[in-house]
């Protein structure tokens, strides 16, 4: 995709009438900061992931070396190496949910009172992220209508006399900038961000994956501590984990942890390796990546020398094993009692994260527990 810009910065304004600059919400095939009505680019597109030459496939449990040591960020340009920007894979056919999915994205189903991508998009924001990419595919435009201020709408509201309603679009009004790029094909997680990198144009972003909700009840959440540690140490990568059951190894990419890293919280490791779904025999911890990551640049050389996989995909694990095998530091946090992530992949994970979040309703919750009380009596 072409490269973009917030306001001021390298990718032009959108041309659209009351788009914000910087943020054009029709930019798909042009990359982000690529406004079709401007009829320009912010600048060239990047090429795909390229395969090393005589570079063999990788094993899928091998282990990557611990890396050099960590140099806190803090001795460089702190301006430079702030972490404003976030990139969110939404391009997944969804097809483990069909026929909920066949017409609409998964990342927009309802979970309690708001689509999935919504919980993505409030935890990066209140994370202190101002700049989102998400990266869509065929059938994704609802996610893009979403986060579209919509003025009809809200005129409508006002006119009908149900300006209380208005209160459930403050989501519109959120501090951020959002840009879109199209995966054309599905190639895989590290092939759909591979497709950031000029929307990145070399700064450190996080990766959230737009169909799991991280819930926290702590003052700093998952990916302010992702992001702070991130910085604070100098790793080339860092990553969430949560605690899984022993049964549950074999669905997840699981950390081989390695020493403690000093800091606040006392929750962050140095990784030794990753292995992408071992046997319950094989996994070296029950710490399971819980799909927010925080990444350098150096990602994209990573993901250019990554062999593509089973069905020709490029998988964002194999290029972090790169990273340990290069011997650059890659850290882990551990997510803390009372956080919890809900993967949105199967209509089991749903209906049980619909549960969880109806039944917290402020106003529904309680009638909906003693129904669910008769329900079960039943």
């Amino acid at each position: 995709p072409a490269r973009a810009g917030r306001s001021g910065g390298a990718g032009r304004a959108c041309s659209r009438p009351g788009s914000r600059a910087g943020s054009c919400p029709r930019a798909r095939a042009q990359g982000p900061g690529a406004c079709p009505r401007s009829g320009s680019r912010a600048g060239p597109r990047a090429e795909g992931p390229r395969t090393r030459a005589g570079a063999g496939p990788r094993a899928a449990g091998a282990q990557g070396a611990r890396g050099g040591p960590l140099t806190p960020r803090a001795l460089e340009d702190p301006a430079r190496m702030a972490t404003t920007k976030a990139v969110v894979p939404v391009a997944g056919l969804g097809t483990r949910l069909l026929p909920a999915t066949k017409s609409q994205p998964k990342e927009m189903l309802p979970v309690g009172r708001k689509p999935v991508v919504q919980y993505v998009v409030e935890e990066l924001e209140q994370a202190g992220l101002t700049s989102i990419l998400f990266i869509t595919g065929r059938g994704k435009s609802a996610i893009e209508n979403h986060f579209d201020r919509d003025a009809e709408l809200r005129r409508a509201l006002g006119n009908g006399r149900k300006a209380d309603l208005l209160a459930a679009l403050a989501y519109e009004d959120a501090n951020v900038e959002f840009f879109y790029a199209r995966q054309g094909e599905q190639l895989g997680l590290g092939h759909a961000i591979s497709l950031a990198e000029g929307y990145v144009r070399g700064e450190p972003f996080v990766i959230a994956l737009g169909d799991s909700i991280i819930e926290s009840g702590h003052e700093r959440s998952v990916v302010r501590r992702l992001v702070d540690a991130f910085e604070r140490t100098g790793a080339a990568a860092a990553i969430a984990f949560e605690e899984v059951e022993a049964d549950d190894v074999v669905h997840y990419g699981i950390a081989d942890p390695a020493e403690p890293v000093p800091g606040p919280g006392g929750d962050v490791f140095r990784i030794r390796g990753l292995i992408e779904k071992p046997s319950v025999a094989e996994a070296p911890s029950r710490l399971a990546i819980a799909g927010r990551y925080v990444v350098g640049s150096g990602i994209f050389d990573a993901l250019r020398r990554t062999r593509p996989g089973k069905g020709g995909e490029i998988q964002l694990t194999d290029a972090l094993r790169l990273l340990l095998d290069d011997g650059q530091p890659v850290i882990g946090l551990r997510m803390r009692e009372g956080e919890r992530r809900h993967d949105i992949g199967n209509f089991e994970s749903y209906f049980r994260s619909f549960l969880h979040f109806a039944l917290r309703d402020p106003e529904y919750g309680a009638s909906l527990r003693e129904a669910l009380a008769s329900e079960l009596a039943k």
